[in-house]
């Protein structure tokens, strides 16, 4: 038995190895491809011998950043979304349905109306201030609900205020042209004219998010046996929801702040996750942070080259990978 839990340790650690050295060949692809391609060579160069070449310029200042962030917010989505079905249990869970990502942006639309012309880090802290109002409100409007906290009752109500949240958001963009034009790209989820600068100033957000997150794997997986377990296991059950809450908020917020609501991440990675490596959460959340830095990539490099030399919004490219799986998982637990 204890040489089977040692191969099945090993195996896992091997597979982090193997979606480690994914993540560096998606994050090269990224960085290399686009609408004009540059030479592996090049990024190489580009910081150990810059010479103002047009290709290096392009790497440090858009190509690279870009990747950079597409890694980060794809991560913090896919974990945010695990950490929410982990703490719900409810497999439908995630920041986009649960309406995490409508406070957020709602959040931001409004401050764009109020204060024009800011930089992006300005709405850093209203997209934080939305993403946590708004996952406040889901928890308390869904243990108003029938037989309490559910997962279907904290559905409905995360479907219900995401329906609100976005109407308001579209109000405030039909009477008002200057934010609609301010944040039309934006809102449809975009990576596009991100530089590392802003990269710096949410790194600080996301990095205690993911510590908070991979610090609560243990605590989630005795979580998803019950409550009642874990209260006679002597776990803290109101420090592990307050810390968990508290980093969903942060990886959220910070990813709705710089790329805009990005759907159907935090809501698939997860479930792709668990079929691989089980319903420990020690495992399932540095996987999912693996998996999601692979698919945000992945998709934003569509989103560049599907029309060239036009561009797509990233946020329309992830609901073509994620709904087919969203209809099949919907279907299986109806079934």
């Amino acid at each position: 038995m204890t040489n089977s839990l040692a191969r099945s340790h090993l195996s896992l650690w091997i597979g982090l190895g193997v979606g480690a050295a994914l993540l560096l060949l998606c994050l090269a692809a990224s960085t290399i491809y686009g609408i004009t391609d540059i030479a592996l060579s090049d990024i190489y160069s580009a910081f150990t011998a810059f010479d103002n070449s047009t290709e290096q310029l392009i790497i440090r200042t858009v190509r690279l950043p870009r990747s950079l962030l597409a890694l980060l917010v794809g991560s913090a989505l896919a974990v945010a979304g695990a950490l929410m079905q982990g703490l719900t249990r409810n497999p439908l869970a995630s920041p986009s349905l649960l309406g995490i990502n409508a406070g957020a942006a709602f959040a931001v639309v409004v401050a764009t109306f109020l204060f024009s012309d800011r930089a992006l880090n300005f709405y850093v802290w209203f997209a934080f201030l939305g993403a946590g109002l708004t996952a406040t409100s889901v928890y308390f409007l869904g243990s108003l609900g029938r037989g309490g906290l559910t997962p279907l009752n904290l559905t409905l109500a995360g479907v219900a205020l995401t329906a609100l949240l976005s109407s308001l958001t579209q109000s405030i963009l039909v009477v008002n042209h200057r934010t609609f034009d301010e944040i039309r790209f934006w809102l449809a989820g975009s990576l596009a004219g991100r530089d590392l600068t802003l990269l710096l100033q949410v790194l600080p957000y996301l990095g205690v998010g993911f510590l908070l997150a991979f610090a609560l794997g243990k605590p989630l997986s005795t979580l998803s046996l019950g409550e009642d377990v874990a209260k006679g296991l002597g776990q803290s059950i109101a420090w592990v929801k307050g810390l968990a809450a508290l980093s969903i908020v942060l990886l959220a917020g910070a990813s709705v702040a710089i790329a805009g609501p990005i759907g159907f991440i935090g809501l698939v990675v997860p479930h792709i996750v668990r079929f691989g490596v089980g319903s420990d959460y020690r495992w399932i959340l540095p996987y999912a942070a693996i998996a999601g830095g692979i698919l945000l990539p992945i998709a934003d490099l569509g989103a560049r080259l599907l029309l060239q030399p036009n561009e797509l919004p990233v946020g329309l490219i992830t609901p073509l990978l994620g709904a087919p799986f969203f209809i099949y998982l919907a279907r299986s637990k109806i079934h």
